[in-house]
């Protein structure tokens, strides 16, 4: 069931619950909403804007978390909805969608599984599904399909593309360059290694895990003797390791900037925590690279080449949510982004315009771990692996086949 709160403003939270609010998680809800009252209708006509219900919002499972910390039970999702003037307002097509109405199935979602269909012609359906295989690439999948004597099916076709795409495998970094009929002898990778080969100085680990991490200072710290149970505090001093990553999301910040900035922040934290085994965050940075903004006019060499019709968002949009969204996912993990620059060029080179279409968007950061935890141990027959996360989207699913 749902229930609505609404706010003084447009605002209207909506409550999805298992069981019956008591008068005390009314009363609790009230105040978390700020005063915002509970009504009694179980359905509200209008126009209003909100997230599409198929994808639960990173701010519903905050919120839920919340109520579950002040001992209101039973809640599965909490969502904020906008009173619109029109069913045409202005809203952000990819996850927000216009409702003429609000009742007790604004969460439910009526779709079920597509079958799972065997795949006659590879090169078509990788075509068909813009899945970029090679020629090479789809004489493999033939070969492997004579293997084991039956048709792929598309479930099988479709991961092998993005496991295998130049996102996961650098395909063209890993490849050998033959230039004016020479071949080199390096690979792009190799040539990017060799700094650190030739010269490791403090480098404890590289181009080996999530995260490269460098010799830190010797450390005092003062913590709990033990951290599955209350215990007293103690001081000890160990070896740490400072923690650096960086990571591109350039075309998730390009379609949808708030939210492909924000991912690309939270993947660079996601690997710090989980370099070696384990370490921490603590300050993060972010680069943004677009065509021009052109947000005043006194900036003439921006005046001088005619805007381009955007195919997602502008420039503009691009760097103002990207920046939000960048620092959001930081603040939600406690880390602040600390530092950060940009870059805007377009160029004109006879009848061909050059510029930053697809954007660039680089986060970065830095932490810390001990020298003792900064290297991952070897797995071996019988240990047992451990899947996390959460549902995924055909948008994420699909990422490696266009970056």
């Amino acid at each position: 069931m749902i229930v609505f709160f609404r706010a003084e403003s447009n605002l209207l939270y909506a409550v999805g619950h298992a069981q019956p609010f008591s008068v005390a998680d009314l009363e609790k809800l009230i105040w978390l909403f700020g005063g915002a009252k509970p009504l009694a209708e179980k359905e509200l006509t209008g126009s209003f804007i909100g997230p599409r219900k198929e994808m639960i919002t990173p701010w519903s499972t905050n919120a839920v978390e919340i109520t579950q910390t002040m001992g209101i039970a039973e809640i599965t999702r909490i969502e904020e909805f906008f009173e619109a003037d029109a069913a045409h307002a202005s809203h952000d097509r990819m996850l927000q969608h216009v409702y003429p109405i609000l009742d007790q199935e604004l969460f439910t979602i009526h779709h079920a599984p597509e079958p799972i269909r065997e795949i006659d012609d590879i090169a078509s359906y990788s075509e068909r599904e813009g899945l970029a295989l090679s020629a090479e690439e789809i004489d493999y999948l033939k070969e492997v399909s004579w293997q084991l004597g039956r048709k792929l099916t598309d479930s099988e076709v479709f991961g092998f593309s993005q496991v295998n795409s130049e996102h996961c495998r650098h395909k063209i970094f890993n490849g050998t360059f033959v230039i004016d009929g020479k071949e080199k002898p390096s690979t792009l990778f190799q040539l990017i290694k060799k700094t650190s080969s030739e010269n490791p100085n403090y480098i404890v680990s590289a181009y080996k895990d999530n995260v490269a991490f460098i010799k830190g200072p010797r450390v005092e710290q003062f913590a709990p003797a033990r951290q599955d149970r209350p215990d007293f505090f103690e001081v000890n001093d160990f070896d740490s390791v400072i923690s650096l990553k960086a990571e591109t999301h350039n075309f998730p910040t390009t379609v949808e900037p708030f939210n492909g900035a924000a991912t690309g922040s939270g993947g660079e934290i996601r690997d710090r925590l989980a370099g070696g085994k384990g370490s921490l965050p603590l300050a993060g940075t972010a680069v943004y690279m677009t065509s021009y903004p052109r947000l005043t006019a006194s900036r003439p060499w921006e005046q001088n080449i005619e805007p381009r019709k955007w195919l997602y968002q502008t420039p503009a949009e691009i760097l103002i949510k990207a920046s939000d969204g960048a620092s959001d996912f930081g603040n939600k993990f406690g880390q602040p982004l600390i530092c950060g620059s940009v870059l805007t060029f377009e160029h004109v080179e006879r009848t061909r315009k050059f510029g930053y279409d697809k954007v660039i968007m680089l986060a970065g950061g830095i932490g810390f771990g001990k020298e003792k935890d900064s290297k991952k141990e070897k797995l071996k027959a019988g240990d047992q692996i451990v899947m996390m996360g959460g549902d995924n989207y055909r948008i994420g699913m699909g990422g490696g086949a266009v970056s």
